[in-house]
């Protein structure tokens, strides 16, 4: 069975340590050796290490760095140097700097994986699929999001949202297109000066024309909190609605018809972890959810950011 340490024990962590547990030889690392102690006793036991560098020195396989983005550049770089597959809670990193090392760090058949769920949505391997098929023709737009009220807590209240939650979305919509993005522009509704955005409006433009646009905010009122909004993807030949979560697809084109694509992994979080443990068994394979899809993603949030005063 293969060893991975689970560094951050907090809510995401935990979540984490819910799917692992009887997978892998789970031990535990956190920024107050109680959490780590405590997170250890819920999941039946397991090393807890007082510090990081001696989870590196260990013989453990991986590491699960469910830390704040902040400490995700220097984690990751000090794992990959020690040799350890990583699985890092997205987003990556919060900065261009930090992204650049990062990528300068990874080796080609080394274990470098972001923890973003979406990608593993059956929603979005269902809009996939239905838009190869030629179901809607070409694609011209695609529009998507989430506006909600979310207050910021702790380290998160230092982030804007379009990055620390809204990044789901990007990733989401940017895989719906097979080529990279050409131009970004964004607008900032509410924001003042030097405070975190909490809304945003992004448009991604592609060579071929076909536009993409974001609109997530954590400053909306939402009776449903986020549930049954609407997105939408024109094509030449007709169109697809989808609710934002992923709880249905409605295909409107040269066929009709009305999807549920799977509320057993709703959000990704199995489809995600199946993908990380393969990928542990199987020395040299590469998650979908890789650096490459990571720098492209944070390409278009910190190209957004830019616009910001």
């Amino acid at each position: 069975m293969k060893k991975v340490c689970l560094v951050g024990c907090g809510t995401i962590g935990r979540q984490h340590a819910k799917t692992l547990v009887g997978k892998v030889e789970l031990s535990f690392h956190s920024r107050t050796l109680a959490s780590a102690q405590a997170l250890s006793r819920q999941c039946g036991g397991g090393q807890v290490f007082a510090a990081y560098s001696e989870v590196l020195d260990s013989a453990v396989d991986a590491v699960l760095l469910s830390s704040p983005p902040d400490v995700h550049c220097r984690q990751v770089v000090s794992a990959l140097a020690a040799g350890k597959g990583v699985l890092v809670e997205k987003p990556l990193c919060a900065t261009e700097d930090d992204l650049a090392a990062i990528a300068a760090a990874a080796q080609p058949n080394a274990l470098m994986m972001i923890a973003e769920n979406y990608y593993y949505k059956p929603s979005l391997k269902l809009l996939k699929q239905i838009i190869e098929q030629g179901f809607i023709g070409q694609v011209q737009q695609a529009t998507l999001g989430k506006c909600f009220t979310q207050q910021a807590t702790g380290w998160k209240s230092g982030y804007g949202a379009l990055l620390e939650g809204g990044i789901h979305f990007v990733a989401f919509g940017a895989d719906l297109f097979a080529a990279a993005p050409q131009q970004v522009t964004a607008e900032f509704p509410g924001h003042r000066s030097g405070e975190p955005e909490r809304h945003s409006i992004v448009r991604v433009e592609y060579a071929s024309g076909a536009e993409l646009v974001l609109h997530y905010a954590w400053d909306a009122f939402s009776l449903a909190k986020g549930t049954f909004q609407h997105a939408r993807i024109l094509g030449s030949e007709g169109r697809i609605v989808f609710e934002c979560n992923g709880l249905y697809v409605l295909l409107r084109g040269r066929r009709k018809r009305l999807y549920f694509p799977g509320v057993g992994d709703l959000m990704g979080y199995e489809g995600m972890m199946r993908d990380f443990l393969q990928c542990l068994q199987e020395p040299g394979r590469q998650p979908y959810s890789d650096l490459a899809r990571a720098q492209r993603d944070l390409g278009i949030v910190f190209t957004a950011y830019k616009g910001l005063s």
